[in-house]
């Protein structure tokens, strides 16, 4: 059964970073969330051609936005700051980087840090969170949860509503689902008319509609769900994903590489047909997720480089280490040579030389744990 796609590309993108905001811009923050508690609406700060909407919220900080095309501000307050968190945490408007990209998001981005007067460097962002969405037309649809084929372990969610996280009656139309933690990599596949008719965020339509007027097709009308229904698949990857397995830190690292984190999820989840064979893993793919995987791939093609982070990481790993190896064999000939041990022996003498390694070891003058970190820190080799 065919399906339209009416729209593709990023969702979500969050960023921290690890600086603290100037006290000038703090005291502007502090006054604004002040004015906004007592009017119980936001405050409006002016920075040239930026408008920073401050909130009354923030036990410990301050939370702005930018408007639905630009993005969701939190400050830390420097002079209360919550041990162990980032400075700065900047959440994009999904509206935004549906109709700007990733190109939008940076450029916003780039001159909000510049208007706000904000010190940073390049090595001080982490991306947080990164989603990637594509909207079908398909009224013939259903999510099914038992044609989810995900890793062993995944937590798989089945829902009936957009509010609700599990099925409340086995009679109730299936509106979603949802595998795995947002954490690390989530799918979520869902009915994105609805959502859109109870949050009332009719731009999606406007989107939608436009890719319909670009081929010849009928404006879409949410009065009628048999021909309007509109399925959204996304793909959500958390931090272990970006930055743990596939070390994205900066936009310079998103514009070469998120792709591959992209792909490589598509890779490990998917939607099928359910046949009679009871090994899942050879049920065929389904139709809208082979368009998903293509979406994938086509959008982000650019973005890729094809070689995992974590493996380029590895290899350097294993190269130095067969380097030192081979050092330490080179001492150990020298060293059986000096004190007349004959080659029948050098086993032993090396098993037996190590008790007198580690006394000198703890005779040195700095903690093994101290030494430890200044040689991982200067090969930067570890994950």
């Amino acid at each position: 059964m065919d399906a339209q796609i009416l729209h593709s590309g990023f969702d979500g993108l969050k960023f921290t970073i690890q600086t603290e905001i100037p006290l000038a811009l703090r005291t502007e923050l502090q006054s604004a969330k002040e004015q906004a508690k007592k009017s119980f609406s936001d405050c409006v700060l002016d920075f040239g051609p930026i408008k920073l909407n401050v909130t009354n919220k923030g036990a410990r900080g301050f939370s702005a936005h930018t408007g639905d095309h630009g993005a969701v501000w939190l400050f830390q307050d420097p002079e209360d700051p919550i041990p162990n968190n980032p400075g700065i945490t900047v959440d994009f408007r999904a509206f935004g980087l549906a109709t700007s990209g990733l190109d939008g998001a940076e450029k916003h981005f780039r001159e909000c840090m510049n208007a706000f007067n904000i010190p940073y460097i390049e090595t001080q962002l982490r991306v947080a969170r990164a989603d990637f969405a594509v909207d079908f037309l398909a009224p013939w649809f259903e999510p099914n949860r038992e044609c989810l084929v995900v890793p062993p372990g995944t937590k798989v969610t089945e829902y009936t509503g957009v509010d609700e996280t599990a099925t409340v009656s086995s009679g109730a139309r299936v509106t979603g689902l949802r595998a795995g933690a947002i954490a690390n990599r989530q799918i979520a596949i869902y009915d994105k008319r609805a959502e859109v008719i109870q949050s009332n965020k009719l731009g999606w339509v406007t989107i939608w509609n436009a890719a319909r007027e670009a081929v010849g097709k009928p404006l879409l009308d949410l009065s009628d769900r048999n021909t309007s229904q509109v399925w959204r698949f996304e793909l959500r990857l958390g931090s272990k994903q970006l930055r743990n397995r596939f070390e994205l830190r900066n936009w310079q690292d998103i514009r070469s590489t998120i792709g591959d984190t992209f792909t490589d999820a598509t890779n490990r989840i998917r939607y099928c047909d359910p046949t009679s064979d009871r090994n899942r893993a050879r049920w065929p793919t389904h139709n809208l997720w082979h368009l998903f995987e293509t979406v994938v791939h086509n959008d982000l093609q650019q973005n890729c480089c094809g070689v995992l982070p974590s493996e380029v990481i590895q290899a350097n790993r294993n190269a130095k280490m067969r380097e030192i190896d081979a050092q330490l064999c080179g001492l150990f000939v020298t060293r059986a040579a000096i004190s007349g041990v004959p080659d029948d022996a050098f086993e032993g003498f090396m098993e037996n030389h190590v008790t007198s390694l580690m006394r000198i070891c703890d005779e040195h003058p700095a903690p093994l744990e101290e030494r430890l970190a200044k040689a991982q820190a200067r090969y930067r080799l570890v994950d």
